[in-house]
C-alpha cells in the first residue's frame, strides 16, 4: 500500500493550529504553549529569528512568559518595523 499525502492550504493549517479547544488553559501551561509554538513554526515553514527558539525552549522547560520577558527585556523591541526603528 502506498502512502497518500494531502496538501493543505496555509490558511487551513493555521485554522487547525488555532483551534480554540487546543488553546484553552494554555496561559497556565508554558510547556503546552511552547509545544504549540514549535508546531506552528513547523507548519508555517518560515525562518524565525533565533530568539524564537530560545523562547520556545524556555517555555518547554516550564519558564513562565513573564519570567522570559524579564530575562529577555529586548525581546520584540523592533517588532512592527522592518528597519528596526
Amino acid at each position: 500500500m502506498t502512502k497518500v499525502r494531502l496538501a493543505k492550504s496555509e490558511e487551513s493549517r493555521m485554522e487547525g493550529l488555532m483551534d480554540p479547544s487546543a488553546l484553552e488553559g494554555m496561559e497556565d501551561d508554558p510547556r503546552a504553549m511552547g509545544r504549540m509554538m514549535r508546531k506552528m513554526k513547523k507548519e508555517v515553514g518560515e525562518e524565525m529569528p533565533p530568539e524564537f527558539d530560545d523562547v520556545v525552549d524556555r517555555l518547554e522547560a516550564g519558564q513562565s512568559p513573564e519570567d522570559i520577558e524579564s530575562a529577555m527585556p529586548d525581546l520584540g523591541a523592533d517588532a512592527g518595523s522592518e528597519d528596526g526603528v
